[in-house]
């Protein structure tokens, strides 16, 4: 059977790089197009990306060998395409008339951007907690007036750390949930040496980082209108959200302290975490993990350089399970930010919507 035809839009930058890395071997997509800016359309990658691989395995030569195309030519790109996956650096405005461009070409759009995150007809998936929401595209076909085409969203990075570990306790009654994130680098498109303001500091500041982790959970947990046309946001739990930029590679740390209505018993937080089953699992999805959550019993982890290649890097690890002497519970949870939380659940959330029947091959 013919693979996916798959383009990257934004190849050249990190989370770009790391799309190539996860398609150049895909069991179900091939990479037929790469495409960035103006500046770099006509080059080889090789030549577009040229000493700013950051990558740590080397540029697979497939790739390399391939000519970047201008990623503003939608029609020229989408003719290459069945569908694009896109991690531009742009203004909003201008992200969304571009995936817009995009998807009323009759190219799904896989988006690693926030510029749509939060538009009531844009399904914004971790397929393991949400995949219900893909019937929603329907409705965003009519906005847009497409056949095919539509946006789905990958929610921000930091998020998919404690989201996963939460999920699975909704039923005992969230109510609020404290959070504090301790962010890697690269989740600014940065190398450690590439960044000297990080070498020996913190910095207790991401722009607009905290809002999206307040609010977008909300998205996640929330749940379709009764005529299919909006996903209504969650009312609880309230989140209060830090953000704090630290001098790692890799990997997203998360501190949470949780209150519940009806607090359960560590033994049954522990239970829901070990067997939380997914529809990604169940449907053998090619980069789905299995477990999706593991917990570790070291008092010491989960740690980033330790951890965050745990399931090919598409797992979840939780730690140090404890009291609260002001919530109820506090645990620490750990995901690698440009995999699980960036290129690798963009292909996971693509590999959903193939098997789902929301993305077709073009003729």
């Amino acid at each position: 059977m013919r693979k996916y035809r798959v383009g990257i839009i934004g190849a050249t930058g990190m989370v770009g790089q790391r799309f190539v890395t996860l398609l150049c071997d895909h069991p179900w997509f091939e990479i037929s197009a790469l495409a960035a800016s103006a500046r770099s359309a006509g080059k080889t990658y090789r030549e577009a990306v040229g000493d700013r691989w950051a990558m740590r395995t080397p540029m697979p030569e497939s790739a390399a060998k391939m000519t970047v195309l201008d990623a503003a030519c939608v029609e020229t790109v989408a003719k290459e395409c069945d569908f694009v996956f896109c991690a531009v650096n742009m203004e909003k405005s201008a992200v969304r008339a571009l995936e817009e461009a995009y998807a009323k070409a009759e190219t799904p759009v896989i988006s690693n951007n926030s510029a749509c995150r939060m538009l009531p007809d844009v399904p914004m998936l971790i397929p393991e907690i949400n995949g219900g929401h893909a019937p929603i595209i329907s409705a965003q076909r009519k906005r847009l007036g497409t056949q095919y085409g539509f946006i789905a969203v990958k929610p921000n990075c930091s998020i998919q750390s404690y989201v996963p570990a939460l999920s699975p306790l909704r039923d005992f009654g969230l109510e609020q949930v404290q959070v504090c994130t301790y962010q890697a680098v690269s989740g600014a498109g940065k190398t450690l040496d590439r960044f000297p303001e990080m070498a020996d500091n913190v910095i207790p500041y991401i722009a607009g980082e905290e809002e999206k982790s307040e609010q977008e959970p909300l998205k996640i947990w929330g749940e379709l209108s009764a005529d299919g046309s909006a996903i209504h946001l969650a009312q609880k739990p309230v989140i209060s959200a830090q953000c704090i930029r630290v001098p790692v590679s890799d990997g997203h740390l998360a501190c949470v302290s949780v209150k519940f209505q009806n607090k359960p018993s560590k033994e049954k937080i522990l239970d829901r975490w070990k067997n939380f089953h997914t529809l990604a699992a169940q449907l053998a999805l090619p980069s789905a993990p299995d477990p999706f959550i593991r917990y570790m019993e070291e008092p010491d982890r989960p740690q980033p350089r330790l951890d965050r290649e745990d399931m090919n890097g598409m797992g979840i690890a939780v730690g140090r399970l404890r009291d609260d002497p002001i919530l109820d519970y506090k645990f620490v949870c750990l995901s690698h930010n440009t995999l699980r939380g960036a290129a690798g659940g963009g292909v996971l959330m693509a590999e959903l919507l193939c098997a789902q029947g929301y993305i077709i091959r073009k003729e």
